[in-house]
């Protein structure tokens, strides 16, 4: 789970950031470093490695990508599951570390199941360790947004380094992100069968969202949640998912409706008394780094939602519902299908 680091006075894990006001920060703070970058690139063209090839990434960007590089600088835990997915796991050289080292966006399993050591550690928090980028000699890096703007521009162009963001906005910009990878690295027969794994547990679930809808069946109202704001702070509330975002896409494809869809932010922060209006069915909420039911129950309101009362409320891990990557899709969709509508378990 590799949300952006909190503001002062929140919760020390970056997990628990309020996105709706890194986006902003990171607009406002990567705005001014494009503009620098932009006059930048009049007086001094960054080169292009012989042999890159033009590859578009998830904020638009087209960057000059060296073809089938073996030194990637991975930073987030959602695109390092998808190269290991491909098989390229030897190519990575460095990832994402923050207030706790590993532990901060990789879980045990991560770290042993993907063989990460404290020798690979690139620290993102509370600022990107641009030293320790150099000293990793990667000929690509990999980021989601929680490297901001600036410092992507930076290492483009300051230290010419080819930055590709991958951050999809839905769960079919997952399947956009590995086929991307597979014009870089000659991986794809592999991205082929992944893809083909993807569509298929998204089929499945399209599948039996669409005859829900059509035999007329009213869908349960959700509240997908990844940390609570305690009732006693400043600003209380539930960090959940609005639209446009690979939340509201998991739920979508659950065969429910979120209680934050008609959202205008796209991460929006719901107020005790929003929650109990919109009196949601089930409550889906996000558990691990450090994050448990505890918090949740110091949240504004909670004893008095309904939901909680019916036993409706269902703890989920918080990978499952943070990270945009090929796991969340395959083991996601069916445990949170199981909760949403049991019975109704879309095979991986």
């Amino acid at each position: 789970m590799s949300l952006n680091t909190p503001a002062a006075g929140e919760s020390s894990s970056r997990r628990h950031i309020p996105l709706a006001l890194a986006l902003v920060l990171l607009l406002v703070v990567g705005g001014a470093g494009i503009a620098a970058t932009a006059a930048y690139f009049e007086l001094k063209p960054a080169p292009v490695p012989h042999g890159a090839i033009p590859v578009t990434d998830d904020e638009g960007r087209t960057v000059a990508t060296p073809s089938n590089p073996h030194r990637v600088l991975v930073l987030a835990p959602s695109i390092l599951d998808t190269m290991v997915r491909l098989g390229l796991r030897d190519r990575v050289v460095g990832v994402d570390c923050g207030t706790t080292g590993l532990g901060t966006d990789y879980n045990s399993s991560q770290i042993a199941s993907w063989s990460l050591s404290t020798s690979m550690c690139v620290d993102t928090y509370p600022s990107l360790d641009v030293p320790k980028v150099l000293n990793a000699s990667p000929q690509l890096v990999l980021v989601s947004t929680i490297v901001s703007l600036s410092d992507v521009e930076e290492l483009s162009s300051t230290y010419h380094l080819p930055v590709l963001v991958l951050q999809p906005a839905t769960l079919g910009g997952i399947l956009v992100d590995v086929d991307l990878l597979a014009e870089i690295f000659p991986v794809q027969t592999a991205a082929n069968a992944l893809v083909a794994q993807l569509q298929h547990v998204l089929g499945y679930a399209q599948v039996i969202q669409n005859n829900l809808t059509n035999s007329g069946a009213t869908l349960p109202t959700v509240l997908l949640t990844y940390y609570a704001e305690p009732a006693s702070s400043n600003y209380p509330g539930y960090y959940s998912y609005g639209p446009g975002t690979f939340g509201e896409s998991l739920i979508e494809f659950v065969g429910a409706s979120s209680i934050s869809a008609s959202s205008q932010l796209p991460y929006p922060v719901l107020t005790g008394p929003q929650v109990l209006l919109a009196n949601p069915t089930i409550i889906l909420y996000g558990t691990g780094f450090g994050v448990d039911l505890t918090a949740y129950q110091q949240g504004p309101d909670w004893s008095n939602l309904g939901a909680v009362s019916s036993g409706q409320a269902f703890a989920v891990d918080s990978n499952l519902v943070t990270e945009p990557d090929p796991t969340m899709i395959l083991d996601g969709i069916p445990i949170l299908f199981g909760l949403v509508h049991p019975g109704l378990y879309p095979p991986k």
